[in-house]
């Protein structure tokens, strides 16, 4: 018997198959890349909305009288503060302080907590919850392969949403969830997303993800609704400074090191996996910084490509690295996000870019590129 290595395939490859998506192997899983045309659902996004499957997510589920107390220990948030109903936006890391992935946490109840992780590490950080429950009164269950994930993203997702549900998505606040009925689908609805727009996503069994799609396409038609692929959210996600794991997340990096100290809590009390490591690297200073780049040209710095200081004249240095790297669709000009040493991170700093070869000047800006009005 010959093995295999076919990636997997979410609910919803039949939808995607039929609509004429292309396809592409992301974490192990068989996705859509784009469907028509990745411009123009990038553009749909920020202009009306778009519709996301993120299926291939993981989603693990914490509960118990304890639930709120291993979070606290697995995590380097503070989970006991969340309010029932409300999520956060937070990290897993080793004992040496390195991020195993970060994470949205939502509190379902006060016993109850849906840990999201990417699909790239969604076996690290069951398996890493899984050993820290131990000695709590609490369970930790993956749920990840009977649950879908859909996501309408846009100025105009309010709009779709209102169509199919009562729900009061007035009063749904941004990092925040709600039971609801979609046109008698039972769903987990959130404000939550990851393309610098308004949005929701929706939690729903495996099993009804394609009768869900169809829902949302329907009421999404008036609204320009139209679906939309992994090479868009990468571009949106881009635009808004959003960090992707594997890229300005990874192993190798602590939260400090990548700009995002403010989510390590050590006002909590307890300990927490990888607390004394993190006390450290929060008082050393940090070699690089995550910054944002513009470059005047029309070829798009990409992951991997080194930053020089100054321009090519002589004495130029490696001071840094790209991390993520595109043609903006929103701003019409390349952008990047990267590492580079701290004397060069202040915003207005000419640096280079070496591309295939070339030295393309670029200019350090804050991030993010894109904020919605």
């Amino acid at each position: 018997m010959v093995e295999t290595n076919a990636a997997k395939e979410t609910s919803l490859h039949a939808v995607h198959k039929g609509l004429g998506a292309l396809f592409t192997d992301f974490a192990g899983w068989s996705m859509p890349v784009r469907y028509a045309s990745e411009l123009a659902e990038h553009k749909a996004v920020r202009e009306a909305a778009g519709l996301f499957d993120l299926s291939h997510m993981a989603e693990i589920h914490v509960r118990g009288a304890q639930a709120a107390d291993v979070l606290d220990h697995a995590l380097v948030g503070n989970l006991t503060g969340v309010k029932p109903g409300r999520a956060r936006y937070t990290m897993i890391c080793d004992a040496d302080g390195g991020v195993l992935d970060d994470l949205v946490v939502y509190r379902l109840a006060d016993e109850e907590y849906l840990v999201v992780a990417n699909a790239g590490n969604a076996d690290v950080v069951a398996e890493a919850l899984a050993e820290r429950v131990a000695g709590f009164d609490a369970v930790v269950e993956n749920r990840s392969a009977d649950t879908a994930l859909i996501a309408v993203q846009g100025p105009r997702a309010v709009d779709v949403l209102a169509a199919v549900t009562d729900a009061d998505l007035g009063a749904l606040k941004y990092y925040a969830s709600v039971p609801a009925v979609v046109k008698g689908h039972e769903v987990l609805l959130a404000r939550t997303g990851y393309t610098g727009e308004d949005g929701f996503e929706l939690f729903v069994p495996a099993a009804e993800a394609p009768a869900l799609w169809r829902i949302l396409s329907e009421a999404g038609e008036p609204h320009g609704l139209v679906p939309c692929g992994l090479a868009c959210r990468d571009t949106l996600r881009l635009e808004a400074g959003m960090p992707l794991y594997g890229n300005e997340l990874t192993r190798e990096l602590n939260p400090f090191a990548a700009g995002l100290g403010r989510v390590v809590k050590f006002e909590k009390p307890g300990d927490f996996v990888g607390r004394a490591a993190l006390e450290e690297l929060a008082k050393a200073d940090v070699p690089r910084v995550r910054v944002g780049l513009r470059a005047t040209g029309r070829r798009a710095p990409r992951h991997g490509y080194a930053v020089v200081s100054g321009d090519a004249s002589a004495g130029s240095q490696n001071i840094g690295t790209v991390t993520s790297g595109a043609l903006s669709p929103t701003l019409g000009y390349p952008i990047a996000m990267a590492y580079v040493d701290r004397a060069y991170a202040e915003p207005g700093t000419k640096l280079s870019v070496d591309i295939r070869g070339r030295i393309e000047p670029v200019e350090v800006v804050a991030l993010p590129f894109y904020s919605r009005a």
